[in-house]
């Protein structure tokens, strides 16, 4: 059939096409939307937000959370939108927590950046993340002070997939 496929346990692992694109069926890969949620809870060391899962190769996403099947380097990232930032808040941003460490977007001071509250506002960041087998990923959104107003929007997103 014109294709080479390499595999173990009745699994095919890396498959070669006639043109000789490489597949690899069950290296850790997943991307997620945002699950609409408003008035995010204020949580200073985070709020985990709600994604759907669009796809998962390896089922290693669920309930939010990003599970390392493997010790390895992740390409993790995320795109956010998210409207109605309390300009009363003193600082708000989001951040993708490991069980390492947490990498966090830059931190933004509301009043100093908006003249009201915004109707909507993207935050993003990409990392390669070193995770352990059996390590967790998620994002979250922190904020001091203010009110509970921002609201997460269904088109964000979370991805993920194993580098090396």
């Amino acid at each position: 059939n014109d294709k080479m496929t390499l595999g173990t346990a009745g699994s095919s692992a890396i498959e070669v096409n006639v043109i000789g694109n490489v597949t690899m069926p069950l290296q850790p890969a997943f991307m997620a939307t945002g699950v609409t949620t408003n008035n995010i809870a204020i949580a200073t060391a985070g709020t985990t937000l709600a994604f759907s899962e669009v796809f998962d190769q390896n089922s290693d996403f669920s309930s939010n959370t990003f599970t390392a099947p493997v010790t390895g380097k992740y390409q993790l990232q995320f795109g956010l939108r998210v409207d109605g930032i309390d300009t009363a808040a003193a600082w708000v941003r989001a951040v993708i927590i490991t069980s390492n460490r947490q990498y966090k977007t830059m931190i933004i001071d509301p009043a100093r950046t908006f003249s009201s509250d915004p109707d909507y506002f993207s935050l993003s960041t990409s990392v390669l993340a070193d995770m352990d087998a059996g390590d967790t990923a998620v994002v979250a959104w922190g904020q001091s002070g203010g009110a509970a107003t921002a609201d997460l929007k269904d088109d964000s997103q979370f991805s993920g997939y194993l580098v090396a």
